[in-house]
This record gives structure tokens, sequence and C-alpha cells, in this order.
């Protein structure tokens, strides 16, 4: 089984519904599609898709052959979101924690299916010495809480999607300079510790112990052709899954957001 995870920054640009830019060419192809095409994914997740079902043209509302659900943001439009297709029918669906402030965000998908449950989460992002930080801070707090009680339960559980946190030095370009930045302060990434604490391994890991393995590129200057990066999209699972996992990769040269896709393959 496939899984992929990708932070598309824009469903409609991605999708050639409205025209995407990077540097100075112009581009309304649908790089999503092409990519769904070429990599045939059990399932994949999307996050910070910026768009409601009613915003999407129709024929771009999922690739043939697989069944969709979206999670957008009740508060504003054009804001967050997730969404999820995949060939493999969930015998069922959850967009909320139960925690309204965090929900109408649109952050979260929660799919059940025979072997396991499949989170795809977009984090939000936290700004130095603002109410977002504590937002993204508390965020974690109550998400994994939740999940905590699913895993009573001894349900296997992976939890995908964009973190919006690099977690130790090795997992970004320029960990002295980024120190007090948010995405790598200290209180950010202590919450990264407490996942693991709780049992969940990040699944990269196991199969790559390299440094220069990042999965966003900032949009200044040329961070990605120089490879001034961090990782931030995680595979995290619960150690009952292990045995299971048969690899975890990414796929940096594939264009069409700042982030790129990121892979997790089972047995």
């Amino acid at each position: 089984m496939k899984i992929i995870s990708w932070n598309i920054n824009g469903y409609r640009a991605i999708t050639g519904q409205n025209p995407s830019k990077r540097y100075d060419k112009v581009s309304k192809d649908n790089k999503l599609f092409a990519f769904i095409e070429q990599e045939n994914p059990d399932i994949i997740m999307l996050q910070e898709t910026k768009a409601s079902p009613e915003q999407i043209a129709q024929e771009l509302i999922s690739p043939e052959g697989y069944e969709y659900y979206y999670n957008s943001s009740r508060e504003k439009k054009g804001y967050s979101g997730v969404a999820v297709f995949t060939k493999i029918k969930p015998k069922n669906v959850n967009d909320s924690i139960g925690v309204p402030r965090f929900d109408i965000e649109g952050r979260i998908l929660e799919l059940h299916f025979s072997d396991f449950v499949l989170f795809d989460v977009y984090f939000p992002k936290g700004y130095e010495d603002s109410e977002r930080l504590n937002y993204k801070l508390e965020f974690y707090d109550d998400f994994f809480n939740y999940v905590e009680m699913l895993r009573k339960k001894k349900k296997n559980i992976i939890i995908a999607g964009d973190y919006n946190t690099a977690h130790h030095e090795i997992d970004i370009a320029r960990p002295k300079e980024n120190i007090t930045v948010s995405g790598f302060m200290p209180v950010e990434r202590e919450k990264l510790d407490w996942i693991e604490k709780l049992g969940y391994v990040d699944t990269f890991r196991i199969f790559n112990k390299d440094a220069g393995n990042y999965t966003w590129w900032s949009q200044r200057g040329r961070a990605r052709e120089n490879n001034i990066g961090w990782r931030i999209d995680y595979f995290f699972v619960t150690k009952n899954m292990l045995a299971k996992l048969k690899n975890s990769y990414h796929k940096p040269d594939i264009l069409g957001s700042d982030h790129c896709p990121v892979f997790l393959e089972l047995t």
C-alpha cells in the first residue's frame, strides 16, 4: 500500500483552476492529477487546500477512481483545509476532535480502515510572541489527547501531514539562525518530543538518518534550488504499525507547492 501526504498550498492553483506562478513562469497545468496518475497511490492526503468543494470546478473535485473527502475552514474562505482521495472505501470518516475553536478551521480528517485509523492533519502555524503560537501548542495538546483515546481502544494509528515544526537540528538547514523563529522554537519542538514519548514514531527516520532531507522551502530567494529547507511534514505511527512499514521517503523534485510530497509504503 502506498500512502502520500502533501501540503499543496492551494488546491485551485495546483490543479490549474487558477493560474500558478513560479518565479516568472505562469502555469495552468493540473500538476496534482498528473502526479497522482504517475504515482498511483492507494491514498493521498492533502493539506492547505484553501478551498471548499463548492469553490472547485466539478471536473477537478477528485481524480478518477478515488473517493474524496474534504474538510474546509468554516471560519473564512480560502484558508487552511484538508482533503483525502482514497481507492479504499473507509468504514467511517470524521472531521472533528470536539473542540470548536480548532474544528472550525478545517484542519483534520480521520478515516477508519480495517487495519488502521488514518489522520490527515494541517497543524497550525505559530508566530513568535502571539496568540497563534499558543493556539498551535494547544492544538497539539488537544489533538493528541483525542488520538490517545483511540489508541486505548487498541487502534493502529497513522498521523500524516504538515506539522509546521522541524524537530531536530538535522531537520533544518540553518538551525542556529532559526532558534527564535516559530517552527523551530524549543517550546514547539518539545511537542514533538512529547509525541515520541507517547509512543509515536517518525517513520522517515527509521529509513533515513541523513541531514539535508527537507520537505518545505521558503519561496523567497532560491531556497529550494540551494536546499535551504525545513523538514516539517511527517508520518508518525503507533509502534504496533512498525512491522507493517516497508519504506518512508520524500520526493523533493516534485514541484507544484513550496512543500514536497512525503510517502509511506506498507506491506
